[in-house]
């Protein structure tokens, strides 16, 4: 699947905030404006101006309708959950050139809200993928004490949990250890 820079960084940046709370836990990292402007720096979002706690309230607000994407039941819902999302954050398609990147697709109109920037741009990134017919590629790590979210983008589309090296070897490492003491009984 063909992914461009722009859309490549709209889906990080949707994964990012998603797994600011992942789930089946009781952590937060959104819980201050100054932990959403390190969010902001971290993830390269651009046109970002003052951030308050109206933003910080907002943006945790589309973390939420993300984290409803990554748990939908199917195309259908994941269309009504993504058009939704989209058509209030105000899109307005744009063309631009900035920071030393080529021209590309903004969704978000000038001066949106980060949470109207993040729905927009991760909205129309996620559409994207639908279209494409990849939703299945949105998914949760398989590791019994993680529950982040990752999109995967493998070839194959085999990628099992959210970090290979921590995660998926951390398994490995368990079920080899396993392996070891049940051969040695």
């Amino acid at each position: 699947m063909l992914i461009n820079h722009d859309t490549r960084c709209a889906l990080d940046a949707v994964v990012a905030l998603v797994n600011t709370t992942p789930e089946g836990t009781d952590q937060d990292e959104l819980t201050d404006v100054a932990a959403l402007r390190r969010f902001v720096e971290e993830q390269s979002i651009s046109d970002v101006r003052n951030l308050t706690e109206r933003d910080l309230a907002a943006v945790r607000e589309v973390r939420a309708r993300f984290t409803e994407v990554f748990a939908a039941e199917d195309t259908k819902a994941t269309a009504a959950l993504l058009n939704t999302m989209v058509a209030g954050a105000g899109t307005t398609p744009q063309l631009t050139d900035h920071d030393g990147y080529d021209w590309h697709v903004h969704y978000f109109a000038p001066g949106a809200s980060v949470a109207d920037h993040l729905a927009a741009d991760g909205g129309m990134a996620l559409a994207f993928l639908v279209v494409a017919g990849e939703r299945e590629r949105l998914r949760r790590c398989e590791a019994p004490d993680c529950g982040r979210a990752f999109v995967d983008l493998s070839r194959n589309r085999s990628r099992r949990y959210c970090d290979s090296r921590t995660c998926g070897n951390r398994l490995h490492v368990a079920a080899y250890r396993a392996r070891r003491r049940e051969a040695a009984d």
